[in-house]
């Protein structure tokens, strides 16, 4: 396993991020090798609260008009229930819970959110909520661990929406190959985002 190096502490690379992401050339949305714009921001879990309230801090102060971008911030665990709840199917993925089990919820989750077909429905929900010249955050992922994989949505999303640069807020580890979510679950090798910050 190819190792994270030691990294600056996590308010000081929010920071550097904030700078980073305020820059045109961020913005036209074009990575190194002018590869779509897709990046991770891994952090220690330690760290969450740390940068939700920077995320909550930075979703105020943006303003279109004067910043030249809108910030769309997608908490994935919150879309996934809101969806089923649009739906009618909270309840029911509950008590599946109780009556069959965890494995079984996951299998049902995966099947409802078609999380591995072309139509996603959690994929669909972001490009159709995000307007161009924006920057889509990505939060949530450990509360939605173990329904929802990152790299599913990060494989997912790469296929579909490439007009606007993507961030996703990883509490783990992520070296450019590998993401190990908590620092110690596997979720997947994923090679098509960039470290946000080194």
């Amino acid at each position: 396993m190819t190792q994270v190096p030691n990294q600056l502490p996590t308010q000081t690379r929010l920071e550097t991020a904030e700078k980073k992401i305020r820059e045109s050339s961020f913005r036209e949305n074009k990575g190194l090798g002018n590869e779509v714009g897709y990046y991770v921001f891994d952090y220690p879990a330690s760290d969450e609260l740390i940068v939700r309230e920077w995320i909550n801090y930075w979703q105020e102060k943006i303003n279109p008009n004067m910043d030249g971008f809108q910030l769309i911030v997608f908490d994935l665990f919150e879309t996934m229930i809101s969806l089923l709840n649009d739906e009618g199917y909270l309840e029911q993925f509950i008590s599946f819970e109780k009556e069959y089990g965890m494995d079984y919820v996951i299998e049902a989750f995966e099947e409802f959110f078609m999380l591995d077909d072309d139509s996603n429905v959690i994929v669909e929900h972001i490009i159709s909520l995000t307007p161009d010249n924006s920057v889509v955050f990505l939060t949530g992922v450990g509360k939605c661990y173990p329904f929802l994989r990152s790299h599913k949505v990060l494989n997912n999303l790469h296929q579909k929406l490439d007009h606007v640069p993507v961030v996703m807020f990883f509490p783990g580890e992520y070296n450019g190959q590998e993401l190990i979510l908590f620092g110690n679950i596997k979720d997947d090798n994923y090679y098509r985002a960039f470290r946000l910050v080194e």
